[in-house]
């Protein structure tokens, strides 16, 4: 079970690289050892938060609440090939969006159709 986890985080840079049309996806780690899978910066300097996950049981969000203590602007997704419906669960002060990989394509296309532009940007 543990391949499919690493399988499915490449899978899903694959998918957000081709989607968005960009390399500017990051990762997030901290000096305690939290890390975020992907990170993507917006010109309004918050960051959107993607965790892949195999499985949605298999979340922890003590990395996304590590980041969100550090910068608290942006929105978090969870993304698992278990989730059929898209749904919301707050950890702490963090809220955070389970959805499928079409379902997370479909949100940050739609974001940046909003703010119409790119979603990240290397500033």
């Amino acid at each position: 079970m543990e391949d499919f986890g690493l399988l499915w985080e490449h899978f899903v840079l694959n998918e957000l690289q081709a989607k968005l049309q960009t390399r500017n996806i990051f990762y997030w780690r901290d000096k305690s050892g939290h890390e975020v899978d992907f990170v993507l910066k917006h010109p309004a300097k918050h960051l959107t938060a993607v965790e892949a996950k195999w499985s949605a049981s298999a979340f922890d969000p003590s990395s996304l609440n590590a980041l969100r203590r550090a910068y608290p602007e942006g929105r978090n997704f969870v993304v698992c090939q278990d989730v059929r419906r898209k749904y919301a669960r707050r950890f702490q002060t963090v809220l955070v969006e389970f959805v499928s990989l079409s379902g997370l394509l479909e949100e940050l296309e739609s974001h940046r159709a909003a703010r119409g532009g790119r979603v990240s940007t290397n500033q």
